[in-house]
């Protein structure tokens, strides 16, 4: 299985990684258009792209203006949102992370895709950015790349399937160039139970979203039906709800 998610705003660059291997990203040359671009920016230009707080702006101005000169890290360790909370890739061995640079999928706007211990330097933007050189929108952008890699990726350790625990704005980005994969794609969704039904609960669903992303590298899983035996934080496959391409998981 390939297993995609989202990138985080937030980032830690501060705690030192030890022993982990690094790879480059893949896209380096899109990566740097886009960066260079944006070192061009003013901040009221950034900011029409970016609806963020003056100090943000001034935070990724400054990124931006100097970035080849920003320190490294990988992005399985940088990353420090609400799904990698629930990935805890600190407490990862080895052999967990050596699965996880096989199968697992980080979608981003400035980078496109990321493998696990592809090097990224601090920024900020996202995939639903209304911009990018040449184009109308960031989604646009990457139209041509993230699917066809995700395909060859997938051939490559001949993934049965497609895992989708990304959020609808970057999954956009798959869709854009969607006709290029084969394989069934498997989207998740995962409720809290309440007096009124199973609701949609957005920083508990990102959490989720990295627990079973930790959950399928930990257990070295390859076959799309044992995700239905997921039950960490509480949470229950509900097969009244789901179907064969969109599984959704209940948590009283």
């Amino acid at each position: 299985m390939i297993i995609l998610i989202s990138p985080a705003k937030s980032l830690d660059f501060d705690t030192p990684v030890n022993g982990a291997e690094a790879t480059q990203p893949r896209f380096a040359e899109k990566t740097e258009k886009l960066a260079n671009a944006l070192s061009r920016f003013s901040k009221p230009k950034l900011k029409s792209i970016m609806p963020v707080s003056d100090s943000l702006i001034a935070l990724n101005h400054g990124r931006y203006k100097d970035f080849f000169a920003q320190p490294e890290k990988q992005a399985l360790f940088a990353y420090n949102g609400d799904v990698y909370t629930g990935l805890e890739a600190k407490t990862m061995d080895e052999a967990t992370i050596d699965f996880a640079q096989d199968h697992l999928r980080i979608l981003s706007g400035l980078y496109g895709l990321l493998r696990p211990l592809d090097q990224i330097r601090p920024h900020r933007l996202e995939m639903g950015t209304r911009w990018a050189p040449r184009r109308k929108k960031l989604v646009d952008y990457w139209q041509d790349d993230i699917a066809p890699m995700i395909a060859k990726d997938a051939e490559a350790i001949e993934a049965k399937a497609i895992i989708n625990l990304a959020s609808q704005e970057y999954f956009a980005a798959v869709e854009a160039g969607q006709k290029a994969l084969t394989l069934p794609i498997i989207n998740i969704d995962f409720r809290q139970d309440g007096p009124d039904g199973p609701r949609f609960i957005s920083f508990a669903a990102k959490r989720a979203r990295g627990t079973m992303a930790r959950y399928i590298c930990e257990n070295r899983l390859t076959d799309p039906e044992a995700l239905k035996d997921f039950d960490w934080d509480g949470y229950r496959f509900d097969p009244e709800s789901s179907n064969d391409t969109n599984l959704r998981f209940i948590r009283s």
